[in-house]
């Protein structure tokens, strides 16, 4: 699933270059390798190309159930890159796809249980967290281009704030629900996350959004780190 992965974020990725070469040229996104003539557009989409079609067998090597959802999470990033992101269901790739992370994980297992639906809703939350608060440094380059999705309308400061609670809150349910020994631990948890949050908050709100963003990545390596450290209480049965 690993490498399912790797093949289906370099799709995503490269498809999101090759799609915005136009608009990240008139916002002079020299940080961009197509834009600064790095790399030729050609190049990036057959790349993005190759690497969905790599992405079927190497997902589906995890039996039909957890491959088939994969793809599914695939789509929806590449719906998003096409088209979504420029309306107001631009959450919804978000919220769904990464709600099926932890579905795709448990049903490649040996006996494909479920995830508790506890399990879901934290990847979810965390999903959309990522999107309110990664768009945040292009928020008005986006809206001058033509993308006008959900923190779009929602503006920046609004989409900060949202962001932040829900990376709270999704990491609040890690907290209370993956995390079996109780006491000093699942505080230092709690308090870890909510300071996380936090910071995410001061960063975006004092102009330092890459910082925003970083933040919300440590957050998210330390909510897969709890749930590694106690595996078997995302299992249902």
């Amino acid at each position: 699933m690993l490498l399912a992965v790797l093949s289906g974020q370099l799709s995503v990725g490269w498809s999101n270059d090759f799609l915005d070469r136009q608009r990240d040229s008139r916002s002079s996104r020299t940080d961009k390798p197509i834009v600064a003539g790095e790399v030729s557009a050609s190049l990036v989409g057959a790349c993005a190309v190759v690497a969905l079609i790599l992405c079927v067998p190497l997902s589906l090597f995890s039996g039909w159930r957890a491959g088939s959802l994969h793809l599914i999470a695939v789509a929806l990033a590449w719906a998003y890159n096409f088209k979504l992101k420029a309306t107001m269901a631009s959450a919804v790739p978000y919220a769904v796809a990464f709600g099926l992370l932890p579905v795709c994980v448990t049903l490649g297992l040996s006996q494909h249980p479920w995830p508790r639906p506890w399990a879901i809703v934290a990847a979810s939350l965390h999903g959309l967290a990522a999107h309110f608060v990664n768009v945040l440094p292009d928020l008005e380059s986006d809206r001058h281009t033509g993308i006008n999705g959900l923190p779009q309308r929602f503006g920046y400061v609004a989409s900060l704030i949202i962001g932040a609670l829900l990376i709270a809150s999704s990491m609040v349910v890690v907290a209370l629900f993956a995390i079996d020994s109780e006491g000093s631990f699942q505080i230092g948890f709690l308090v870890l996350s909510i300071g996380g949050a936090v910071s995410i908050f001061i960063s975006g709100i004092s102009g330092r959004t890459r910082l925003a963003w970083t933040m919300t990545l440590c957050l998210a390596g330390l909510a897969v780190a709890a749930l590694i450290a106690n595996g078997n209480s995302i299992v249902n049965g």
